[in-house]
């Protein structure tokens, strides 16, 4: 592991960092340009109660502050990748329910599954800079969707936008608390900080 502490390691990291948060930022606002967008084309209440998305773990977490950098960083690739599959779901979904009928829809849906993927691909960088590569995504085949009726697969996909607005926050956070010196270098970091 000494390769990455080495200060090069150290500046890359914190540029990856950087950029990082800035690209979650970005996707935040994206993401809530779009719930708005969202919950006006699909006729729904903005205030709709949603109940948790299956295949995608909760932005919140108990014990924020006792994860490990690489913890933060495997359980950030894991979301964005279930988010990309949730999103290209979405996606085929609008495509099938409205064609072309709501082209400004599926482009803002198509940008912001860019932006996961992209997301998705800097966690992975991180995560080789930590002397530990990404999981595989190989193995088992990712779930089908679920067989769900048209005001169903709505609510879904605003179950869907609002925990990604949530870990977008969270990552974030995150990346943040990867840039702050390490116990070991003198400097504890604040425990008071939680998503």
């Amino acid at each position: 592991m000494a390769a990455a502490d080495s200060p090069s390691a150290t500046l890359r990291r914190r540029d990856l960092c950087s950029r990082g948060i800035r690209l979650a930022g970005k996707m935040r606002s994206d993401v809530v340009d779009l719930l708005d967008t969202y919950v006006e084309r699909q006729g729904l209440d903005a205030s709709a109660s949603v109940a948790a998305v299956e295949g995608v773990p909760a932005a919140a977490v108990e014990r924020w502050d006792e994860q490990t950098g690489t913890q933060r960083l495997l359980e950030n690739l894991a979301a964005y990748r279930a988010f990309r599959v949730l999103l290209s779901q979405m996606l085929e979904e609008h495509r099938e329910q409205l064609g072309e009928a709501d082209a400004a829809l599926g482009r803002a849906l198509a940008s912001v599954l860019l932006q996961v993927s992209a997301f998705a691909y800097h966690l992975e960088e991180l995560l080789r800079l930590e002397s530990r590569g990404p999981p595989s995504e190989e193995g088992a085949p990712p779930p089908p969707a679920p067989h769900l009726g048209l005001f169903e697969r709505k609510l879904r996909g605003l179950g869907v936008l609002r925990e990604l607005a949530q870990w977008a926050v969270r990552s974030a956070r995150d990346l943040r608390q990867l840039t702050k010196p390490s116990p070991g270098s003198g400097a504890v970091p604040s425990r008071a900080e939680s998503p």
